[in-house]
């Protein structure tokens, strides 16, 4: 039975075929043996080298011992040293032999009889084959000086009184005290400092030669003047220092010689160790050193991540980061594996950054590294790409792994990423907040060309300003436009606010209205308490509660306002004090908003609010003797459908098809709304748009070719009626998606839609065949392959170039750029000899001298619109730390997002039957009791004569202190021509006509001084240069036309936008006066948010309107 049981069962067939295969019979063998593999080696031998050496806890207790003992035996050598007491007398045998005590003598044999078995085990255990390796070591023979003679001394005792140099153990001791240092960080399982070691042992080092130096000139100096120890001490010091008072000196050779031997070892050692802990230095300066866990338990700090850091970057960030009161605390620990970058170190160096700002030579793939910047404790960490990347996508995977690194180390750390591709967004979509570049910048692009001038209102807003830019300027367009750009976005609780507190019960659109005009403040959305979704305008139906978190457009938050009440001061004084302030329908108190950071303050004196059942707006008795014009209806406190002009985008379509079926000689493009059928990327949101009923061929996706569809060639052969969007790019990415859906929106009108066409290739022929004459906006996207170039700023070369040639060749069109560095916004529509545009450049370094985030802002182009760099968009990341909802508001904005309920940007253009609306307050009631939209800000055109403005502007600037008299004549010189203003001079050819006869009769008004009448010749001289080179241009348009074989009709050589500057006025003053083709920013309230539920009441509101209501008319709104 044992051994049935003791027999070992043969392996199934498959395994025996295998070891077959494999040439293994041994399965076959009954013998198995256990095998017990050690670690160490079990000797006696081992364990001791494992006890003494390896063991980092045991060992560094052996080390403290044996540092114990070197500094007992120098100890002791002082004491031997005071008790001794030499004859009086010269002899060199006071040299050779000292008076040493018994008990003494005993102390010093028994540590130096440890010390010998100490070592001689030591050299055992290390004993490697050379015996000869571990004699000729200086601390073994260091040990042997020390503790021989001691020992031999117990076997001879005439020997007792010999002098040891015991002083010597210094050494010993030193050497004793690194090793143990090391053990102790190996012990404890830390990072070791370099840096620490090497000042301890340059410390150690001066110590030794010292004690050495004193010791061994007091005891050679007993055969001479018998100095003392202190003395000794003294004459080293004095020494080591180079300043030698010679007040104390060796006298005889022995310690003389001594003296040159330690000056030759000082001047070997301490260089050597200087130069270490200089190098370390530098290392350590370039590495950034570590943030110690105690500061980042005690202080709150956040991580800023980047693969390499430039100075732009960094002053953008800490600019808006430091810009907000309570984050004047935090520290920004900058985790970047490059070297610190000269400009960067010189930033870094100013007393404003330097006590808050560290920077960190790492990477965040190593655990180390982001232990280094604890990583563990921050606040939160922003990953940023490196856009100058040729390879955007490797930019972005690089950009992936660090935020999965950040993740895996510290979980609870908020995340804040930019992404550069829109397909890589979902690898992040952990992240706490994400902006992705070409998103954003597809959508702001492509609503440049139907809102102008969206890039410059969103960056204004993501931009933290006081609204000081500009108010130094002569001009009233710059202090305007300057002070307007301090308007941010803002969010309070509805039932802690004053500005909206006496609203709740009310409907959004009354209270939106009546906070603009009581407070000017500008409500653009609300989010319910239980909803976290954020609604823009959601419409007269939303009733504000308490509860709800308000977000608005003001100056300056709340919480910072200071609220003087003019009126009730009043009140008082006339004994009426006991009344309240709301308190009836009687004329409300007047109310400025004082912002605490120096912002503008709003005086709205003579503010009237009508009481809700009042029907009428009327003028004042001097704009009509008597007369009424059009009035206004009152803004409802609570939603009546039938006053309401709610009209279903989605119930007119038979009324556009029949509009669409009564143009003779056009072909009928027909559209169905939907969701567009394929998602190009993951994470793109879905968007209700206009879609052709069929998908198209690919071989009709080309303008330049016709195939077996269609035979057009060119844009004039397809007859599009509207004017064509041209964006020219490198490639068909995957972000202009987000360019096409925002122009393709189920809320935009068909009559609208304009044709967009994509151009690959920029050369002149290729314009001209894509319809360029036919166009209304060319959107010019910054080329990736030119991002990276020796000298950064250069990225833009090629892009800026094209650009002026276009805008040469086509003097009429409107080109919207996107450039890398927004610096280089200057050279867009470049004129040398253009004195206005120098002016601009002095007034944008004193803004930037001044401490302001936005010095470009003043720079034609970009206050235009027609430049834009995605970087601007960098501190809507920064500022979601404070504010986290801005990234949804901004999305929202542009469409890139659809929530239900929520409503959109659009724009509308003031017309000349507009005008008896007159202020932009009166405008906002007309928009709210109509149409339930809400105004957010203007764009304004107007005309400007640069010839005549240039030395004026150029003196202005530079010497602001007689401002005074200045600003009178420029309003002299600007106040007449506001109302003339023009987006699109073809369209107003009298009113060019009268901007020019104006400018002349301001020219001969300048003609009295004789100092400009020389200037106005030459200025006439260089129109007549430019209207020669313009007309040589055009013949080189129409000659490259006539050679394509296209129509040269449509091309308008000498129209341009040569005399006019547009701005953007973000939430404008009530009593701002409205100008003719101002272009007025809107947020219209969804038209499906009610369709379900009100569809019958729609149809019967939309018939007993005024006005029309189909989707044509909706998005002109009628005034």
């Amino acid at each position: 039975m044992t051994e049935l049981e003791s027999e070992v069962l043969p392996l199934p067939p498959r395994y025996r075929f295998r070891d077959l295969l494999l040439g293994d019979q041994s399965f076959q063998s009954d013998d198995r043996v256990q095998v017990e593999f050690y670690v160490n080696e079990n000797t006696f031998k081992e364990r001791l080298k494992l006890f003494f050496i390896k063991n980092q806890r045991s060992s560094l207790r052996i080390r403290l011992f044996n540092f114990s003992l070197k500094l007992l035996t120098c100890l002791l050598y002082i004491v031997r040293v005071l008790l001794d007491n030499p004859e009086e007398g010269i002899g060199w045998s006071h040299i050779f032999w000292v008076d040493r005590k018994m008990p003494l003598w005993a102390v010093q044999v028994s540590i130096a009889l440890i010390s010998f078995l100490e070592t001689m085990l030591l050299i055992y255990l290390s004993y490697k084959g050379n015996i000869w390796e571990q004699i000729f070591r200086i601390s073994f023979i260091l040990e042997m000086i020390n503790t021989v003679p001691f020992i031999i001394t117990i076997f001879w005792p005439p020997l007792r009184n010999l002098f040891i140099p015991v002083f010597l153990n210094c050494w010993l001791a030193k050497y004793a005290l690194e090793n143990m240092i090391n053990d102790l960080h190996r012990a404890i399982q830390r990072t070791q400092s370099a840096m620490f070691n090497q000042v301890l042992i340059l410390i150690c080092t001066l110590l030794c030669l010292v004690f050495t130096g004193t010791c061994g000139i007091q005891h050679l100096e007993r055969a001479g003047e018998k100095l003392s120890l202190f003395k000794s001490f003294y004459f080293c010091i004095v020494t080591f220092s180079t300043v030698g008072y010679g007040d104390v000196t060796p006298k005889i050779w022995p310690s003389q010689l001594l003296v040159v031997i330690m000056i030759c070892v000082a001047l070997v050692v301490l260089p050597l160790q200087f130069e270490e802990l200089v190098y370390l230095w530098m290392e350590r300066q370039k590495s950034g050193g570590n943030y110690s866990r105690h500061r980042a338990q005690t202080e709150k700090h956040v991580v800023l991540c980047v693969s390499s850091l430039k100075i732009d970057l960094l002053m953008d960030f800490l600019n808006e980061f430091y810009a907000h009161p309570r984050l004047q605390d935090y520290y920004v620990v900058i985790l970047c594996p490059t070297e610190m970058d000269i400009q960067v170190r010189r930033v870094l160096q100013i007393p404003l950054w330097s006590q808050r700002v560290i920077y960190l030579q790492g990477s965040a793939l190593k655990d180390q590294d982001l232990m280094r910047a604890k990583m563990d404790n921050g606040e939160a960490c922003f990953i940023l790409s490196s856009r100058n990347e040729v390879d955007r996508t490797a930019a972005d995977h690089q950009t992936i792994l660090r935020a999965w690194a950040v993740k895996d180390f510290a979980p609870n750390c908020p995340l804040y990423v930019q992404i550069l591709k829109p397909e890589n967004k979902f690898h992040v979509k952990f992240a706490d907040h994400v902006v992705c570049e070409e998103e954003c910048k597809y959508a702001m692009l492509a609503l440049n060309c139907v809102c102008p001038a969206t890039s410059t209102l969103i960056t204004l807003l993501v931009h933290t300003s006081r609204g000081q830019e500009g108010q130094e300027s002569p001009e009233q367009w710059q202090r305007m436009y300057g002070r307007c750009s301090g308007n941010e976005v803002y969010h309070i609780r509805m039932g802690d606010s004053k500005f909206f507190m006496e609203y709740e019960g009310k409907s959004f659109t009354y209270a939106a209205f009546h906070a603009h005009k009581k407070y000017g403040v500008c409500l653009i959305g609300i989010r319910r308490e239980e909803n976290k979704s954020i609604l823009l305008n959601p419409g007269p139906r939303h009733i504000m509660a308490a509860s709800d978190t308000c977000f608005y457009i003001n100056i300056t938050k709340e919480e910072n306002s200071a609220f003087i009440f003019k009126q009730e001061e009043k009140q008082k004084k006339k004994g009426f004090a006991g009344r309240g302030t709301y308190d009836g329908p009687s004329r409300l108190p007047v109310h400025s908003i004082i912002a605490s950071m120096g912002t503008v303050a709003m005086d709205l004196q003579n503010t009237e609010c009508r009481p809700a059942n009042s029907s009428k707006l009327t003028l004042p008795a001097e704009n009509g003797s008597g007369n009424r014009r059009p009035s206004i209806a009152p803004v409802l406190e609570l939603a009546d459908t039938l006053s309401l002009l709610p009209c279903d985008l989605l119930s007119d379509q038979s009324e556009d098809e029949m509009t669409q079926s009564d143009e003779e000689g056009s072909a009928v493009v027909e559209y169905v709304k939907g969701y567009p059928p394929n998602s190009p990327y993951i994470g793109s949101s879905p968007t209700l748009c206009h879609l052709l009923p069929e998908k198209a061929p690919f071989c009709c996706l080309r303008l330049d070719k016709g195939c077996k569809h269609n035979s057009f060639e060119d844009a004039k052969a397809y007859g599009f009626k509207n004017k064509l969007i041209i964006v020219s790019a490198e490639t068909a990415g995957n972000g202009l998606y987000n360019f096409i859906v925002p122009l393709r929106a189920y809320y935009r009108s068909r009559k609208e839609l304009n044709p967009i066409v994509l151009l690959l290739d920029n050369n002149l022929d290729s314009l001209l065949q894509c319809g360029i004459i036919y166009a209304d906006n060319l959107v010019v996207v910054d080329k990736e392959s030119t991002m990276s170039a020796e000298e950064d700023y250069m990225a833009d070369a090629k892009t800026i170039v094209n650009v002026q040639t276009m805008f040469r060749l086509f003097p009429s069109l409107s080109i919207i750029t996107e450039l890398t560095h927004p610096s280089n916004m200057r050279f867009m529509q470049f004129r040398a000899k253009d004195s206005y545009s120098l002016a601009l450049s002095k007034l944008e370094k004193k803004e930037r001298e001044n401490g302001s985030n936005l010095a470009f802002m003043f720079r034609l182009p970009f206050a235009a619109g027609r430049v834009f760099s995605i970087s601007m968009l960098d501190t809507l990341l920064y500022q979601s730390f404070v504010k986290d909802y801005m990234i949804t508001i901004t999305r929202l904005l542009l469409g890139l997002d659809t929530t239900p309920g929520s409503g959109y940007l659009c724009a509308m253009k003031i017309t000349e039957d507009d005008l008896w609306i007159r202020t932009y307050g009166r405008l906002f009631q007309k928009l709210c009791s109509s149409s339930a939209e809400i105004p957010i800000g203007i764009y304004r055109t107007e005309s400007h004569m640069f010839a005549t403005s240039e030395s004026q502007i150029s003196i202005n600037v530079e010497d602001c202190e007689d401002t005074k008299d200045v600003k009178e004549h420029w309003g002299i010189k600007t106040g007449h021509h506001r109302n003339s203003c023009s987006s699109d001079q073809s369209e107003h050819p009298l009113l060019r006509r009268k901007s020019m006869q104006w400018a002349r009769r301001l020219s001969r008004k300048g003609n009295k001084h004789s100092s400009k009448t020389a200037e106005w010749i030459s200025q006439q001289r260089l129109s007549l240069y430019r209207r020669s080179e313009r007309q040589e241009l055009s013949e080189l348009v129409k000659n490259r036309m006539k050679h394509l074989g296209l129509p040269t009709t449509g091309y308008d050589e000498m129209n341009d936008h040569q005399n006019t500057l547009s701005y953007v006025l973000i939430n404008p003053p009530p009593d701002t006066r409205l100008e003719l083709n101002d272009i007025v920013y809107l947020i219209r309230s969804d038209p499906l948010a009610h369709v379900a539920n009100d569809g019958h009441s729609r149809k019967s509101s939309c018939s007993n309107k005024l006005g029309p209501c189909n989707p044509e008319t909706r998005d002109e709104t009628q005034l």
